[in-house]
């Protein structure tokens, strides 16, 4: 990849076995959805998660909008969240008409404030949809709590969760259904989108397969259950096609090594800049004794904005690329419109404006980490901070 950078943020992982399976699926003469590749990759998700159900999606995004449909999502009714996200995470409701309600985040995790969302619930609520972010869990015992004594769903947007735990509890597997990534940029990718849905409550599954299926049960057909299929429910088209689903398998097959590779490479960041946070020059991640975190983003929290844009620039002209993330969503012209901010905004603006996500791949080497390290610590040095 030349992108004029010496160190890029991303690169798509890639690890060799995926072109075989490529040609594979190809030669199969079946690269359309729930082929032989998506099968064997919701296998390896069920047995793994120990799930009622995993299925493949196009995206995060329709794994989530599926989420909606499941839990029977309405005009009018409200879905608490985090204003920190992706703004898939609020369309997939706002989609089925439904009002969003952000609440504040924890300053150590970014993670949504479990204390806030007891206060935010009213006789409209739904649900709740925690977002687990760079990989590490939110509170979810608590989050669970407050769900069943109220009656909520709710939906793990663990878009970056995969391969991190809670309690040893897989990420997405908590709570009713749960939500994964497959885009390039996270840890495994599919090709450069993908999705997958990850239903904890059985009775969901059957209507998850209809869903997924345009509305048909056409799931049933091909197991022998009915002798033909029909509509018979609402539904898209959410099957991920077996391409899709043959290059993600090539990475799930080197799971355990691009995990480890991934670690070592944020390990090696943690190391690197213990030294600026100790002077009191940045903020690294916070990983609460409960989680087990996936090495998905490593950032580093500045002082405020312009000392952030400034480092942001100081880095790039010596060619490393690095990037804030999120703009909350209720500072957005569509958040203002299809949700409100639940009490203050303590932490959720400030935060977001520290944020600063250093290069993170698999494939990153050693070299380079020291590189980004060496001039982060020259820009302090030199008093640009």
């Amino acid at each position: 990849m030349d992108s004029g950078m010496r160190v890029d943020f991303n690169r798509p992982t890639y690890c060799g076995r995926e072109d075989y399976h490529l040609s594979n699926c190809i030669s199969s003469k079946h690269i359309s959805g729930d082929g032989h590749y998506s099968r064997k990759c919701q296998e390896w998700f069920e047995n793994r998660l120990r799930c009622h159900k995993a299925l493949l999606t196009p995206s995060c995004t329709h794994a989530l909008e599926m989420a909606a449909m499941l839990i029977g999502i309405e005009p009018e009714d409200e879905v608490i969240m985090p204003s920190y996200t992706f703004v898939s995470t609020a369309n997939a409701f706002v989609l089925r008409g439904a009002k969003i309600v952000f609440v504040d985040i924890r300053p150590d995790t970014l993670n949504i404030d479990e204390k806030k969302i007891e206060e935010a619930i009213s006789e409209k609520t739904k649900a709740i949809v925690p977002v687990h972010y760079a990989g590490v869990s939110s509170e979810m015992e608590t989050i669970m709590q407050i769900a069943d004594r109220y009656g909520l769903y709710v939906i793990e947007d663990a878009a970056q969760g995969i391969m991190s735990s809670y309690h040893n509890k897989e990420l997405g597997t908590i709570a009713h259904i749960g939500a994964y990534s497959f885009h390039e940029t996270k840890n495994f990718t599919s090709g450069g989108e993908g999705g997958l849905l990850i239903v904890n409550d059985e009775k969901f599954v059957d209507r998850a397969e209809i869903i997924r299926e345009k509305g048909t049960n056409r799931s049933k057909f091909f197991r022998g259950l009915v002798d033909r299929y029909s509509w018979v429910d609402i539904g898209s088209s959410y099957l991920m096609n077996d391409l899709s689903a043959a290059y993600l398998w090539g990475q799930l097959e080197m799971a355990v090594e691009i995990q480890k590779k991934r670690m070592n490479s944020w390990n090696l960041y943690y190391e690197g800049l213990k030294e600026l946070k100790s002077k009191g020059y940045i903020e690294l991640p916070t990983i609460p004794q409960e989680c087990k975190h996936n090495a998905h983003i490593f950032y580093i929290k500045l002082k405020d904005l312009e000392s952030r844009t400034k480092l942001i620039e100081y880095l790039k002209e010596r060619g490393i690329l690095t990037l804030f993330h999120y703009v909350p969503l209720h500072s957005s012209q569509a958040g203002m419109r299809y949700g409100r901010f639940n009490g203050a905004d303590i932490f959720t603006s400030k935060e977001s404006e520290r944020v600063l996500r250093l290069p993170m791949y698999y494939g990153l080497s050693a070299e380079d980490i020291e590189f980004v390290v060496e001039n982060i610590k020259q820009f302090y040095e030199i008093g640009k901070g």
